[in-house]
């Protein structure tokens, strides 16, 4: 089985033949479809995450065709297409998930960190961790939305009921939710790196109704700022643009040191909050809504051999939307 393996962070992903998995109870062997490349595998490659499961097949936003089902696992056939995200497994038993927050679970198993992922032509998945993909989207199209479209809608959730909108970092997260929120009526301002002229252009024809400058202040006072950029400098940025009562969200895994900042940015009842992970209601509600609201993606397709390279343009800003890996 070719496949994409992480030997040590700090270094390039190897070309690797690894022997075909085998599905064990309650699992599904996979033929992988498509697979995203997420600015988490990035965080992953790079060391910026903790002790990943080292060697390791990266890649956690994965469409495929179910090939083999192991002893317990009758959610799914072979035959049928399923999606795999980054959650890839939790206890079910600790106060978090007895709670309805499997996502803070401490024991959680994450696909593409400790769980092998999609940067290969096979992988195994638990089946109450999979869902079925809708067939009004093709396999490269689904695949951001497995982890982009799942954590933007996740990130959305926690901003309530805000009409003005400010997204701060225009990729493959927020062109997503960028669509779902104007859905729902909401206004769309959003926040680009310092002069991307083309991501701005990008973000005005998916509904903006202003697009500038992550260093800008917006035409109005957001009633709420999601920010998918991992650049801690954008917090007190999107609070000193964010209403009285307002929310800034911060919807990435790793972003770098917050600056300290004033207090009176955060007075006035203002709120900051991170979001972590996904749960599987998550994914339920987001893929069912998505084909409804019209959500479609924007990809730029890379072979599987190529995926240092799909990494390295999305280290440096050089995709409009998402990558995807066909194996």
């Amino acid at each position: 089985m070719r496949a994409q393996l992480l030997t040590a962070t700090g270094r390039p992903l190897a070309a690797a033949d690894l022997p075909r998995p085998r599905p064990t109870a309650q699992q599904l062997l996979i033929a992988v479809r498509a697979c995203a490349v997420c600015r988490t595998d990035l965080h992953v490659v790079d060391g910026e995450l903790p002790q990943p499961k080292l060697p390791l097949v990266p890649g956690h936003e994965i469409v495929g065709t179910v090939v083999e089902a192991g002893e317990g696992a009758d959610r799914f056939k072979p035959g049928d297409r399923v999606g795999v995200p980054w959650l890839g497994w939790t206890c079910g038993t600790c106060a978090y998930c007895r709670g309805g927050q499997e996502n803070l679970c401490d024991r959680a198993r994450f696909t593409g960190y400790q769980i092998d992922g999609g940067y290969a032509e096979l992988t195994v998945a638990d089946q109450r961790y999979c869902f079925a993909i809708d067939p009004r989207y093709g396999d490269v199209e689904a695949a951001p939305l497995l982890c982009a479209g799942l954590i933007g809608y996740r990130t959305l959730r926690m901003a309530g009921e805000a009409e003005r909108l400010g997204i701060y970092g225009f990729g493959a997260a927020a062109h997503i939710v960028a669509q779902v929120a104007r859905h729902q009526g909401r206004r769309i301002f959003a926040f680009t790196r310092p002069g991307d002229a083309e991501a701005q252009v990008f973000a005005r024809s998916l509904g903006a109704e202003w697009a500038g400058d992550s260093t800008a202040s917006p035409p109005a006072p957001l009633d709420a700022a999601l920010i998918f950029a991992p650049v801690g400098a954008l917090v007190p940025a999107a609070l000193a643009a964010t209403r009285k009562g307002g929310t800034v969200v911060c919807g990435g895994i790793h972003m770098s040191d917050i600056p300290s900042f004033p207090y009176r940015l955060l007075w006035e009842e203002r709120v900051l909050r991170s979001v972590a992970n996904l749960t599987r209601r998550d994914a339920e509600e987001f893929l069912a809504l998505a084909p409804e609201a019209g959500v479609r993606t924007a990809t730029v397709t890379y072979p599987l051999a190529d995926a240092n390279r799909a990494l390295a343009d999305l280290r440096r800003g050089a995709l409009q939307g998402a990558a995807v890996l066909v194996p």
